[in-house]
């Protein structure tokens, strides 16, 4: 089936209320059986006795059969749409997207609902994976970004400075080279801890090696040491058997929410709250700052990214914020 023009997806409110619902379509496909073996009993000299023989029963079974031939052919007529349209149902794949059933010949009111509402539900599909697309693309990029600017601007300028004091040391008086190297090796050293921070913001290598709870103790701690707001935690050590995928978007989700909490709450306290059983797990990252405005509610890319990792392993996100209440991340 090829996509409909808007034309065939939208029929008229008068065609609509034209149409018939399947169960009088039904009544009236089984009356018109009815209505035919009244009608051969009628005009056809056929008798049956008190007594049936065996001629009588095989026309009695011979009568039955054409009936029920007659009512299956009839109401395969009717149920027609509704097979076709769990065929494409069947049928529809994501990687072509475009397909919709027509509208346009449904002849109950039933199959026109059914056939809208499977169009509709189709329509909001695609709408969802395009902009999850397209949302994807967009943190890819902002992360490259935001890698090469620190790259850039950090490592970069770094690497320049020491490449001026090695080549001044090198030149220079000897009495200052040692100075120099001493400065030099500082300066490297720095470039190696911004190196392993991008390292860690790309992948915490703390979740790998030392596990969930102990990578979220360590994150706390980095970000209580950041001159921001007081981290407090209050984790559940216990943890259920969580997969890698499960542990990195709770890794992610308080990362991102202490990282809004230090740079635009105006916060005194960020608590982290995690408790887990056997079905579920909840995180709750709650601050006592200004809240977040109304207008970047909707629109934040870091809120739609942690929705999104929490979308994919099942779970949903949400967000409460007062003006000077502060806000709280669940």
């Amino acid at each position: 089936m090829t996509p409909e023009s808007p034309a065939e997806l939208q029929p008229s409110e008068s065609g609509r209320r034209h149409r018939l619902s399947l169960l009088w379509w039904v009544f009236a496909t089984n009356g018109a059986v009815l209505v035919v073996a009244f009608l051969l009993l009628a005009v056809t000299p056929i008798t049956i006795s008190a007594d049936v023989s065996l001629d009588e029963l095989a026309l009695l079974l011979g009568g039955l059969a054409a009936m029920l031939g007659l009512d299956l052919v009839l109401l395969r007529g009717v149920l027609s749409p509704f097979f076709k349209l769990t065929e494409l149902m069947s049928s529809v794949d994501p990687d072509q997207p475009g397909r919709r059933v027509s509208v346009a010949d449904r002849r109950t009111a039933e199959g026109t609902a059914l056939a809208e509402a499977f169009n509709a539900m189709l329509d909001r599909l695609e709408t969802a994976r395009r902009e999850a697309a397209r949302s994807a693309l967009a943190a890819q990029e902002a992360e490259r970004v935001r890698v090469a600017r620190e790259l850039h601007d950090d490592i970069g300028q770094t690497l320049t400075a020491v490449t001026i004091r090695a080549e001044r040391a090198a030149a220079g008086d000897s009495a200052l080279a040692s100075r120099e190297l001493v400065r030099v090796a500082e300066a490297v050293r720095q470039s190696l801890d911004d190196v392993r921070r991008i390292a860690r913001e790309l992948r915490p290598e703390a979740l790998d090696d030392l596990g969930l709870f102990n990578a979220l103790v360590a994150l706390c701690s980095r970000v209580d040491t950041q001159g921001g707001p007081r981290v407090r935690r209050k984790l559940q050590d216990k943890l259920p058997g969580l997969g890698s995928d499960v542990e990195l978007v709770i890794y992610r989700v308080i990362q991102e929410s202490l990282t809004n909490a230090l740079r635009h709450a105006d916060a005194d306290t960020v608590t982290v709250y995690l408790t887990a059983d056997a079905d579920t797990v909840t995180v709750t990252i709650a601050d006592d700052g200004k809240g977040i405005p109304p207008q970047a509610q909707p629109g934040t890319a870091g809120i739609a990214g942690m929705r999104e990792r929490a979308l994919l392993v099942g779970g949903r996100l949400s967000i409460e914020s007062q003006a000077n209440e502060g806000t709280e991340v669940r």
